[in-house]
């Protein structure tokens, strides 16, 4: 068995074996070489037990890991794993573990924290999967609407429907060879998600005598999920805002002998119950946590009524937890505890019922089917197995055939389900066992997915603005001779249309009652292009002005019942913060809501008056920056560059406006995919195909994605340079 190792010019690896095992394992070796640090901290996270090297900030990360029962959950689907798939995965895993102490040699980040890499298990790619995704279809946008409906009233329970800031978006569209210069179809797109450093996607090409594809992988996982062209047929995805998680209310009681039940359709049930212990890095002692599990699912909010009665709050915002109070925001109470001195004591807490752990089912024997596939029928039936994330798909093939349509599991159920926090003991709101049929669509000249309202409508409760849908739709029908290169300007894009209802409220403010500072600011405003660029001053005067009105709307007395902290874990803040609830929905409430229409009128007067008042503020880019996550953060984060574009351009890159400009969320990666000559089609990620510090390609792709441009796919062997040491 031999493998050989290539790398392009930007350190791409690409690599050639005898056969799909031999490259599942090349694959594993590789990404351990160039991201082994990734690699553990992604473990880690799945094992939900980064607190032990991380520290205590981890701590409610690692308690939601564990009651949500991912780990476990790994194993039993990988258990079901048919034997072909079992075994490629297993490959990879030896790959993995191969390549990781030498991998680990190269990078600081294990020195610096004293982690030792540890052994992976054939389930752990699973795991990896699982815990990446498991927030994907944003579950505790249910404990926002549940907040909104007691504290506001229910009729404002969607209000603030929106893509907000806990989920995951993308652009994607493909165009018919009957649209393009080389007479074949394009796809192409990028993914949103948030940035990591290292990147959460990475440039690979996998070459046997089965197969020889290249795309996108998510170091840890084998095979090319989500983003590949194989020289005859490439797809892509979105995120298809399909509701597929629920959350239950439960009624638990424990009894004096420690057994733990749970109130179902047909009353009490047994629970299953037991403590771990999570280990925190500079800690006196250990976090132990209780792991519920009832017929709906993991407990993931008051597993421990027994121990703490009350609603647990978690460290405020802003707050940092200590390892105490961490494990108190992810195992507080939802509801006080009762009960009589003898008889069991009686909470409530919540429940997460998911599809893999339902199921049994991963759906990871789509991921060789993919890379074998050599037309989008073949894609077509391998997706029919896809589990979640639930995706928007869209691929293409060199005879011109083309494929739109959603893959993934959305279980049948109760309307409600999707909306709120249902009880458990009720009937109605149980999983019928069905899955709904996912929908499809005839593409005619071009198709755009982009997390909108639209092709997945049936199957979900919010969705992105049809912003970037409809922006990316306009540009596609300017040009009837489509290259691959002509792309770059649509990912490029930075008008931003959701920007026109608060120009229209700063263009309806009487200019003879503003100052004279305010009406200069007027004027700016109703005269600027819409354009979120980097050194665009007028974006960063419309910023600010946005950033009093979010500021001022939220402080308003209609959401003064909302302001009050949620009583759930400190995790799921970023879906549970009024603030930037408001931020993301400001489209809706300047025209809708609790806020009277007049006192809106006087909340925009007055933001433009602030704004006038102050220091001229800067471009956009300066105060516009991006800010990955890194599990060991920069000392110095002043290094990272300004951005341009915003939350609803194309050139999306979210940040919360009213609170901080810094952008998070942004481009994970740009693709073309050319099916005319896979040579022509085009990639870049946010950094670099190494996670090595002080690497030549750690952050050489940056450059080129901030600009907006792509680096060439490199397909001859020719061209590629072949690493000195072959494995054999």
């Amino acid at each position: 068995m031999s493998i050989e190792v290539y790398r392009d010019p930007f350190g791409i690896p690409h690599l050639r074996a005898d056969g799909p095992r031999e490259l599942a394992r090349a694959q594993g070796l590789v990404t351990a070489r160039d991201r082994a640090w990734q690699l553990e901290v992604e473990r880690h996270r799945a094992q939900g037990t980064t607190a032990a090297f991380l520290g205590a900030a981890e701590t409610g990360w690692d308690a939601f890991v564990r009651q949500a029962r991912l780990a476990d959950t790994a194993r039993r689907c990988h258990d079901r794993l048919d034997p072909e798939t079992a075994a490629w995965v297993r490959a990879y895993v030896d790959g993995v573990n191969e390549g990781l102490p030498e991998g680990a040699r190269r990078a600081p980040e294990f020195a610096a924290t004293g982690l030792e890499p540890g052994r992976w298990e054939p389930w752990t790619p699973l795991a990896v999967w699982l815990s990446t995704h498991i927030l994907f279809a944003g579950f505790p946008t249910k404990l926002w609407r549940d907040q909104v409906a007691r504290r506001l009233g229910e009729e404002w329970t969607e209000l603030f429907a929106t893509d907000g800031p806990g989920t995951a978006g993308s652009n994607g569209w493909v165009v018919a060879g009957t649209r393009t210069a080389g007479g074949a179809p394009i796809v192409a797109g990028d993914p949103h998600r948030f940035i990591e450093a290292p990147g959460v996607y990475q440039q690979i090409r996998l070459s046997c005598p089965e197969h020889d594809v290249l795309g996108l992988a998510v170091p840890g996982v084998p095979g090319l999920a989500h983003f590949g062209h194989t020289g005859r047929v490439a797809w892509a995805i979105t995120n298809a805002m399909a509701d597929y998680q629920d959350l239950y209310r439960e009624r638990l009681r424990r009894h004096a002998d420690g057994r733990v039940e749970a109130l179902g359709p047909a009353g009490w049930e047994p629970a299953t119950a037991h403590t771990e212990t999570i280990r925190v890095a500079d800690a006196a002692a250990p976090v132990e946590i209780e792991v519920i599990e009832t017929a709906r699912g993991p407990v993931i909010i008051g597993a421990e009524g027994g121990t703490a009665a009350g609603g647990a709050t978690g460290a405020g915002d802003g707050d940092t937890a200590s390892a105490g109070s961490a494990a108190g925001a992810g195992a507080g109470t939802a509801g006080g505890a009762t009960g009589a001195e003898d008889g069991p004591r009686e909470w409530e807490a919540v429940s997460l019922r998911y599809p893999p752990r339902v199921t049994g089912e991963s759906g990871f024997s789509v991921l060789p089917a993919l890379l074998r596939a050599r037309n989008v029928g073949d894609v077509d039936r391998a997706l029919d197995r896809w589990i979640e994330p639930v995706n928007v798909v869209q691929a293409a093939d060199a005879d011109g055939g083309l494929l739109h349509r959603v893959a993934g599991y959305v279980p049948v159920r109760d309307r409600l389900n999707s909306l709120r926090v249902v009880p458990a003991w009720e009937a109605a709101h149980a999983w019928t066992g069905e899955a709904a049929t996912t929908p499809r669509a005839e593409v005619e000249g071009h198709a755009v997915m982009a997390n909108a309202r639209g092709l997945a409508a049936p199957l979900g409760v919010e969705f992105a603005p049809p912003h970037r849908a409809e922006r990316i739709d306009a540009l596609l029908g300017a040009s009837k001779s489509w290259t691959p290169s002509a792309m770059a300007a649509v990912h490029a894009d930075t008008d931003n249309p959701s920007a026109r209802r608060l120009l229209d409220a700063v263009r309806g403010t009487d200019e003879e009652g503003l100052s004279p500072a305010a009406r200069q600011v007027r004027g700016t405003l109703l005269g600027w292009d819409r354009r979120m660029d980097a050194d665009s001053a007028d974006a960063g005067l419309y910023a600010a002005v946005r950033g009093a009105v979010v500021r001022r709307l939220a402080a308003h007395e209609a959401f003064a019942e909302l302001r009050e902290p949620a009583p759930y874990p400190e995790l799921f803040r970023p879906w549970l913060a009024l603030g930037p609830r408001v931020a993301f929905a400001l489209e809706t409430l300047l025209v809708a809501g609790p806020v009277p229409a007049g006192d809106v009128r006087r909340i925009v007067r007055e933001a433009v008056e602030e704004v006038a008042a102050g220091e001229p503020p800067a471009a956009w880019g300066v105060t516009h920056r991006l800010a990955p996550w890194q599990a060991l953060p920069d000392a110095d984060d002043a290094q990272w560059p300004g951005l341009a574009g915003d939350h609803d351009c194309v050139l999306s890159t979210s940040s919360v406006p009213g609170y901080t400009d810094r952008s998070a969320r942004a481009s994970a990666a740009r693709y073309v995919w050319d099916l005319a000559d896979r040579g022509r089609s085009l990639w870049v990620v946010p950094f670099g195909a190494s996670g090595v510090p002080g690497d030549p390609h750690h952050r050489d792709q940056l450059p080129l994605w901030l600009r907006g441009a792509l680096a060439p796919v490199t397909t001859d062997w020719n061209d590629l340079v072949k690493e000195d040491h072959e494995q054999n």
